[in-house]
């Protein structure tokens, strides 16, 4: 009897072990989905909030594109592109303004020790060699004095002076062009300007009557053929005004360094009639 009391008692222990542990584990796997789709959603709000902001944006990039293309529709398309071809041709020549400027600018100390040591050591020859490789307005101009050497030291600052002339032209070419299309630009707008009036007139002309509806197609067309021709030249004086900067700085270079240039020449002169 004792037996089978004690084999009851412990097939009880075992089955309430057993529904313990299943039950800690129900729990456990309960808990463990909860956090997994919390994490879920954690990561899908994280991955909706760029999107969302990706599309927001994309979505004004749109509506900028499409305002800009009706507004230029509005403006009138054969002005409009007329004005727009101002600032296609003025940047192209700005650019190309900027990029030789910017390459035409030498380190002119270095390039007056480099001839200072030539002519030492090999005199104008030498001097000559350095010259041609070295890239830039500053070293063509001292090229073409030291190449007239054998002619004298006044010819040799003649020469210096003559080919200076030449290199700011070099420097300064299109400049007229660009300044061209900054006038241009405004000058096409005002046109559009007196056009959309004339064509607002015409209509109120037509029906009689002065109403807002009547000479606001007109007056559209001249406020934004106007404002797109002064924001074009806006635009295109900026690049006008940083160009005559770089061009001023290369000037200032070029009389500095054609003047130790000089000094040099006399020396090395003084030097060989000893």
């Amino acid at each position: 009897m004792k037996k089978v009391f004690a084999t009851l008692t412990v097939a009880a222990a075992l089955f309430l072990g057993t529904e313990f542990a299943m039950a800690q584990q129900k729990e456990a796997q309960t808990t463990d989905e909860q956090a997994t789709e919390q994490m879920i959603q954690d990561e899908q709000v994280t991955v909706e909030e760029p999107v969302a902001a990706e599309a927001e944006e994309t979505g004004g990039l749109v509506a900028l594109h499409k305002t800009l293309k009706t507004k230029f529709i509005e403006g009138g398309a054969g002005f409009m592109a007329a004005t727009l071809l101002c600032l296609v041709f003025g940047l192209a020549l700005c650019i190309e303004r900027i990029i030789y400027l910017s390459l035409s600018k030498t380190n002119t100390k270095a390039l007056l020790a480099n001839v200072e040591a030539a002519l030492k050591k090999g005199g104008i020859e030498e001097a000559l060699k350095v010259c041609r490789e070295t890239r830039g307005p500053v070293a063509s101009i001292f090229y073409q004095g030291l190449s007239r050497y054998n002619e004298g030291v006044d010819v040799v600052e003649k020469t210096v002076a003559s080919y200076g002339g030449v290199q700011m032209g070099l420097l300064e070419k299109n400049l007229s062009w660009i300044s061209l299309f900054i006038s241009i630009a405004p000058s096409l707008g005002f046109l559009g300007t007196i056009i959309g009036m004339i064509a607002a007139f015409d209509k109120i002309q037509q029906v009689g009557d002065i109403s807002a509806t009547v000479v606001a197609g007109g007056i559209k067309v001249a406020l934004l053929t106007t404002l797109l021709g002064l924001i074009i030249a806006i635009v295109l004086q900026l690049f006008y005004n940083y160009i005559l900067s770089l061009i001023e700085g290369l000037v200032n270079e070029m009389e500095d360094s054609s003047i130790s240039l000089l000094d040099l020449v006399v020396e090395y002169d003084a030097a060989q009639k000893k």
